[in-house]
């Protein structure tokens, strides 16, 4: 029993994924790695079933399939660090040494980390400038959409009340691209972002950027798309991408005073990561 509930906590276990979507449907609490829901529940007792879905295999693994890439829901933080991919997922792999202390990132899934919608999640970013989708399935039915239409606001999704997040889908392309992810805390390590950034930069033959995918995190409700800044980066050599960045390019993100930092901290400190974020994809050409 979890400490403070009023009775025996009810604990499913799904035969495979339409099973665990229609328990979530008739109200269980969806538990993968634990990491998110057990902190947001500490002195207030879980008051409805849970299914616990980390035993589907369907749900596992990193894959290359004909389309791209497919990044199951229950791909763990420490396995999206070792796995083997193309350089334009070095972002990504970069934020997932990032993701709390290793036992966190043994346990934590990135299907988790998307659905609890964080503001300051670490995946969300890299995964937008990925051109990242997810596959959302129901006991009937499954659908794709892209992550940007998922994260429709602070803590909230599309995800319906009877589907499960099933997988993260990469498409082909630009696998040569250069990719950096910035963080900055309050400390070092283990740390809740002040601002974070990444960018994923394809340079053609002559050095010029083909195609620029810049996100901002920690600085608005969802991590947004620097589009204005990507459509001014084309072209550019790869030696003076941190010049182009304007405060006009950085003009729709929405930062907060908490207390970490304040709005106008934030938006300074997103100013200059994206610069140096630029500047090292330049670098690593």
């Amino acid at each position: 029993m979890l400490q403070g509930s009023a009775r025996p906590l009810e604990y499913l276990v799904p035969a495979d994924v339409a099973e665990a979507a229609a328990m979530k449907a008739a109200g269980a609490l969806v538990l993968a790695g634990g990491t998110d829901v057990y902190p947001t529940h500490v002195g207030r007792p879980i008051a409805r079933p849970i299914v616990d879905i980390a035993g589907l295999d369907a749900l596992k693994g990193i894959e290359v399939t004909h389309d791209g890439y497919r990044l199951g829901a229950l791909a763990r933080w420490s396995e999206v660090a070792a796995a083997n991919l193309a350089p334009r997922f070095d972002a990504l792999r970069a934020a997932a040494r990032e993701v709390g202390a290793i036992q966190v990132q043994n346990a934590g899934t990135i299907g988790g980390n998307l659905c609890t919608a964080s503001p300051a999640a670490d995946g969300v970013p890299n995964l937008l400038t990925l051109d990242a989708s997810v596959e959302l399935t129901s006991p009937s039915s499954r659908r794709v959409l892209p992550l940007e239409g998922f994260l429709t606001g602070y803590r909230s999704t599309a995800l319906g009340d009877d589907e499960l997040l099933t997988a993260v889908l990469i498409p082909r392309g630009g696998d040569d691209a250069r990719a950096t992810f910035l963080k900055l805390g309050l400390r070092r390590y283990l740390v809740i972002s002040v601002v974070m950034v990444s960018a994923v930069i394809d340079f053609d033959e002559r050095g010029r950027v083909r195609e620029a995918r810049v996100a901002v995190g920690a600085c608005s409700p969802v991590a947004q798309r620097l589009r204005a800044l990507e459509a001014d980066l084309r072209g550019k050599p790869a030696d003076s991408l941190e010049e182009v960045v304007a405060p006009a390019h950085l003009a729709e993100l929405t930062p907060i005073d908490d207390v970490r930092a304040t709005a106008d901290y934030r938006r300074r400190a997103a100013a200059t990561l994206v610069g140096r974020a630029l500047a090292a994809c330049g670098r690593d050409r």
